[in-house]
């Protein structure tokens, strides 16, 4: 992880990138992370109104899990982490890209990022290595 500190907004700022982002019928807008420096996209998830302030105000990135129903804080239960950069809105507000600073894996499978099937010689391959091992935390 960087030393650099994780961006935190205040409430004013916050409330002008809720206002700017246009929520989808079940309150969520779709997040990419990406890496900072490299630009790697780590993965895709949700966030709603509460993730995206709670991303905000504490610099820890949240998500919003449909399977559970509930908030999920990056990195709560793994210890991989992403410290937020920089929270960007696309031109229709209904995309963000939040760039990170991810410690240790991004996606729940044990892999750097979640985009590691890809076709290769007309099949469908994996890409990528697992590098930890996530079967003690779970899909996090």
């Amino acid at each position: 992880m960087s030393s650099a500190a994780p961006t935190i907004y205040p409430q004013a700022a916050i409330d002008k990138m809720i206002a700017a982002i246009q929520f989808n019928d079940q309150g969520l807008v779709a997040a990419i992370a990406q890496q900072r420096g490299t630009g790697e996209v780590l993965m895709m998830a949700w966030m709603d109104r509460d993730a995206v302030a709670e991303t905000m105000r504490t610099g820890r990135v949240c998500y919003w899990s449909r399977s559970r129903q509930a908030p999920w804080r990056k990195g709560d239960t793994s210890g991989h982490i992403q410290e937020l950069v920089d929270l960007r809105v696309d031109c229709d507000g209904d995309t963000l890209l939040v760039e990170v600073e991810q410690t240790g894996v991004a996606c729940h499978t044990g892999r750097h990022n979640c985009f590691f099937r890809a076709i290769r010689n007309g099949e469908l391959e994996t890409i990528a290595a697992v590098e930890a091992d996530m079967t003690a935390v779970g899909k996090e």
